[in-house]
């Protein structure tokens, strides 16, 4: 992808089509990804732009931070909203953070009547997100990394290195600010930054190639396992059966995660568990999955489990 304007509406074209009279929210930090992305968008999409910070309050400097980006939409004509969690800080403060941020940009976009919310995540990050789930164990979904769009957010700049948006920052002389929690080994994403920050034999842009690629054949999987489910998996009586057994592991996997989901199974296991419940399923035996019980052989059965006995 071109930095520019003209690159810019190729990459949002690809994502969503027709960008004519479209409204766009961009997420802005302060970070010098979301300012630079911000720059292009309100010149490749004029009047059709505004802009939203999230303030998490975990910093004192964030109150300015987020009055910097104000400050800098108001020289463009650009409106620009500020939010804040509507939660206290729990669990993983990342992870905390992330859900806050979406859940609140959500509420903002749909009472704005904004149709679709820009983020800066970029090439770096991408490879970083494939990284810290491989070392997981994830599989094709996981390793598809960050989607070109998810719900309402689209990605444009997946094709772009975060040095090349940091040259085109300082080159536009756009006011930024650099967030110290991206560098505090603390947390994992900032720890694998810097491990990664000396490999040079690693093509940024040819893993996200591969990320896409991943996420296209995600989209395949599910469309599939829907054209067996139609056929294969139904309701009985209070449970659900899979009359379709000879399927490769992973369609199994899929199909048996999709009858917990209809069964409405509260907390869905993942992982060893599932692996394991198919492999006893395959034998002809039983396996316990929370409140349900698998029952396999020609035929899969998901039912529920019997109380437990109280002594």
């Amino acid at each position: 992808m071109q930095l520019n304007e003209a690159g810019l509406i190729a990459a949002t074209q690809a994502i969503i089509g027709e960008t004519q009279g479209v409204r766009f929210g961009v997420a802005v930090s302060g970070g010098p990804d979301s300012m630079a992305l911000l720059a292009l968008a309100a010149r490749a999409f004029a009047g059709q732009v505004a802009a939203v910070t999230m303030d998490h309050g975990l910093r004192a400097a964030s109150v300015e931070e987020a009055a910097m980006v104000a400050g800098w939409c108001a020289t463009q004509a650009v409106p620009h909203s500020i939010v804040k969690p509507d939660a206290p800080v729990s669990g993983n403060v990342q992870g905390w953070a992330r859900a806050q941020r979406y859940a609140a940009i959500e509420v903002w976009r749909a009472a704005q009547g904004i149709d679709w919310i820009m983020t800066a995540h970029h090439a770096d990050d991408q490879l970083e997100t494939m990284l810290m789930r491989l070392n997981r164990g994830s599989g094709v979904a996981g390793l598809a990394g960050v989607r070109a769009r998810s719900g309402r957010a689209i990605r444009p700049l997946l094709a772009v290195r975060k040095a090349d948006l940091l040259a085109f920052a300082r080159a536009e002389a756009l006011p930024y600010v650099d967030d110290p929690s991206n560098s505090d080994a603390r947390f994992d994403r900032a720890a694998l930054r810097s491990a990664l920050a000396g490999v040079d034999w690693l093509d940024v842009q040819a893993a996200g190639r591969s990320a896409a690629a991943l996420a296209e054949a995600e989209v395949a999987l599910d469309w599939s396992v829907g054209e067996l489910a139609a056929r294969h998996v139904r309701a009985q009586g209070d449970g659900w059966t899979l009359d379709r057994t000879d399927l490769p592991r992973e369609y199994l996997r899929r199909l048996l995660l999709l009858m917990l989901e209809r069964a409405g199974a509260g907390a869905v296991p993942r992982g060893d568990t599932i692996d394991r419940a198919i492999g006893a399923a395959q034998a002809g035996g039983r396996a316990s999955l929370g409140d349900w019980l698998l029952s396999g052989g020609g035929v899969w059965t998901l039912h529920p489990a019997p109380p437990r006995r109280v002594f």
